[in-house]
């Protein structure tokens, strides 16, 4: 009998940050270094959340928050625990922390050529809304995609 392991989704500390790196390392061709994770750190609207299992880091998201939408800049999770729910109980910890009354909206940019991201956000609810041109340092394209609060309208512009 295999048993399920328990997900922990929690404030990243300095201790993840080794973790965190291999994570990013492996999951983009441009990742960050630890300078750019504590430069967005230092700022008081952005938060770092890890996802842990067996005391060990599968992912983690680095959001920011502003006055009607939190802005995903950073989300992923180890290449070899993918496809196991970890990413979308990461995104339903953000869906849990909207409101009608303030922040109503998640946003995420991703490169076109992330068509594997792309595919998980749209099946986590969020659609394309605009496209980034000359986006990421080589040059490539990237998609908007937000997801919106049950209910709530879509705005036609940004804040």
């Amino acid at each position: 009998m295999k048993v399920k392991q328990t997900l922990h989704i929690q404030w990243m500390i300095l201790r993840d940050m080794p973790e965190v790196l291999d994570i990013e390392a492996a999951s983009f061709s441009v990742p960050w270094d630890e300078g750019d994770f504590r430069q967005h750190l230092r700022q008081r609207n952005c938060i770092g959340m890890v996802a842990e299992q067996d005391e060990r880091v599968v992912g983690y998201m680095v959001y920011e928050l502003n006055k009607t939408t939190i802005h995903v800049l950073n989300f992923a999770v180890a290449q070899e625990c993918r496809r196991r729910g970890i990413g979308t109980s990461m995104v339903d910890k953000l869906k849990g922390k909207l409101s009608s009354q303030r922040r109503n909206r998640l946003v995420v940019n991703v490169n076109e050529k992330a068509v594997e991201t792309q595919v998980f956000f749209r099946e986590c609810g969020f659609r394309a809304v605009a496209i980034l041109r000359d986006y990421a340092e080589d040059g490539s394209t990237a998609y908007t995609m937000a997801y919106w609060l049950r209910g709530m309208a879509i705005p036609e512009t940004e804040d």
